[in-house]
């Protein structure tokens, strides 16, 4: 099964993909991880994408388009795989659709997880961290003491890009993009809509119950 998720930052999906990959038996494809990997592996795709991630600039749909296509064509891949964070905009879809076309595939199901802003504003602007490596939330994860790690004792911090202007503006730019492709693949009628708001657990199992549901069809 050929699945791609959606959703805002701090919408889960990330987890979601993990636990809907172990169940389903198919590879997690995060763009994020892809790129790394190429990195660390030094492929060509890799130092043509490490260009432009070193000059801070967004690395161009081609190039993306060509990592995905490459790691969909990997034998793991031949069941199906869970697309998070690809496509983020209409020729990025545009594109998954030819190359799933090309490799004979077919894209079977969008999981658009549905997250209100006010929730991912609490979710990601929570954070903090420390420079041990430990990591706590002021609302879900809270310190024993406020603003000190448990376990070295020193400040916690928070990250730039978790401040609520930043996230804000995170929200904007995913609603800019995931908007149209929203449409797009509900015209295609392969979008399902889940709330995002539940429990993990419960979110997994709504995921779950539409997947077996299509596959069962």
């Amino acid at each position: 099964m050929m699945i791609v998720l959606f959703g805002p930052p701090g919408s889960g999906k990330g987890t979601q993909a993990k636990k809907l990959a172990e169940k389903y038996t198919i590879p997690h494809v995060s763009t994020g991880d892809i790129l790394r990997e190429n990195l660390k592996h030094q492929t060509a795709l890799g130092l043509e994408a490490k260009k432009y991630m070193d000059r801070g600039e967004l690395v161009p749909d081609e190039v993306l388009d060509g990592v995905i296509k490459d790691r969909l064509a990997q034998p793991d891949c031949d069941s199906g795989c869970i697309l998070d964070g690809y496509p983020r905009t209409i020729p990025q879809a545009e594109a998954l659709d030819a190359i799933m076309n090309e490799l004979g595939k077919t894209l079977d199901v969008v999981v658009n997880i549905e997250v209100p802003d006010a929730e991912v504003l609490k979710r990601i602007s929570g954070r903090r961290m420390c420079a041990c490596g430990a990591s706590y939330h002021i609302h879900f994860n809270p310190p024993n003491q406020e603003g000190i790690c448990d376990l070295c004792n020193r400040p916690l911090y928070q990250r730039e890009d978790d401040k609520e202007t930043a996230v804000m503006n995170r929200i904007a730019v995913y609603k800019k993009q995931s908007q149209p492709l929203i449409e797009y693949y509900r015209r295609k009628g392969v979008l399902v809509t889940v709330d995002g708001t539940a429990e993990i657990q419960e979110v997994f199992e709504e995921i779950a119950a539409a997947l077996d549901s299509l596959q069962a069809t």
